[in-house]
Parts: structure tokens; C-alpha cells; sequence
């Protein structure tokens, strides 16, 4: 017994329209889930850089409050270093409690903000991106 196989002439090897249509648009959804993913990532990665400022500036304020007696009355050192004047913190020198106060990862739409309070304490916040609620406060009485 013998087997004949007739190939048609017109058969071609190449990929339909269609088909690379297919194609592309899953290349295009995977490439859409990939970019939201990594934009997520950088959110989170923002926001916990925020809170390790903030407890990095907490940190310098209460190293001032020991030495000084109290907080610093405005927000002053936001914009540099947190420095205790000899005057007012019963010192010979100045002393440097934070060289450069950590500003926010994106500088010209967020930042932090310190407001003393009447009881003696203060609070330091920090928008955050992708958390709820939006705002991360340490408060200290």
C-alpha cells in the first residue's frame, strides 16, 4: 500500500494577519501590566524612603529635646540641618544633631512638615503615594 501526500501549491509559511494581530496585542497587555507594576514599586519604594526620613529626623529631635530641654520652635531646619544654639541648649558650642535633613524623594510636590505643639511636643509628617491613609504623622507629646 502506498501513501500519496499532494501539497498544495499556494500553502505558504508565513503568519496571517490576523494571527500576528493576536500577537501583538498580548505583547502590548503584558508590556501594560509590567509598566503599572514597576510604577507601584516605585511608590512603595518613595514612601518607605519617607518613613525612614522621618525616623531619622525624630531621631535628631530627640536627641535635641535631651540636650535642650524642648523642641525647636519652627521648622526652620527643614530646609538644612538641625543644629542646637549653645545659648539655648546650655552648651560652649553649637552641636549638630543632623548634618543634612533628609527632604522628600520628590522635592517639588511633597515634603515634610514639623508644627510644634502647644503641650510641649510636636508633629512630623509626610504625604505618602500609595498607602491609606495618605498622610504618615509622628506625633510625640
Amino acid at each position: 500500500m502506498t501513501i500519496i501526500m499532494i501539497k498544495n501549491k499556494h500553502q505558504s509559511l508565513a503568519f496571517t494577519l490576523i494571527e500576528l494581530l493576536v500577537v501583538i496585542s498580548i505583547i502590548g497587555i503584558l508590556l501594560a501590566i509590567s509598566v503599572f507594576s514597576i510604577q507601584n514599586a516605585r511608590k512603595s519604594s518613595r514612601d518607605a524612603r519617607r518613613k525612614s526620613d522621618l525616623e531619622t529626623i525624630r531621631s535628631g529631635l530627640e536627641m535635641y529635646r535631651a540636650d535642650c530641654g524642648s523642641y525647636p520652635a519652627n521648622d526652620d531646619f527643614l530646609e538644612g540641618s538641625l543644629v542646637g544654639d549653645a545659648a539655648d541648649c546650655n552648651s560652649t558650642d553649637d552641636i549638630t544633631y543632623i548634618e543634612d535633613v533628609p527632604e522628600d524623594p520628590i522635592p517639588d510636590t511633597y515634603s515634610y512638615t514639623y508644627a510644634p505643639t502647644a503641650d510641649g511636643g510636636y508633629t512630623l509628617s509626610a504625604t505618602l503615594e500609595n498607602e491609606t491613609p495618605s498622610a504618615y504623622q509622628v506625633k510625640n507629646p
